[in-house]
């Protein structure tokens, strides 16, 4: 019987810790797309690979997506968890 109590209230604040990381996670993709927007378009007069504003903007733009490739595959594999113990 405390088994069952204890594993629960673990699995309760995993729930909690995944649902804060994945809002977290969301919140920085987001954030790193603005970013890479805002850094891009402010320099794409000189295009080349020698301007290193647009190069880290492209790069912000192209993390922003790992990032969310990311989030959703700990969203996924935790919903999935939760839905093979229940």
């Amino acid at each position: 019987m405390t088994t069952r109590t204890t594993s629960a209230n673990n699995r309760n604040e995993m729930g909690r810790d995944v649902g804060r990381l994945v809002t977290m996670m969301t919140v920085a993709a987001w954030v790193f797309l603005g970013l890479g927007l805002v850094l891009s378009m402010l320099n794409l007069h000189h295009f080349s690979d020698k301007n290193a504003s647009l190069m880290v903007g492209i790069g912000c733009m192209v993390g922003s997506v790992f990032v969310y490739v990311i989030r959703t595959a700990i969203h996924l594999v935790h919903s999935r968890a939760a839905s093979v113990t229940e």
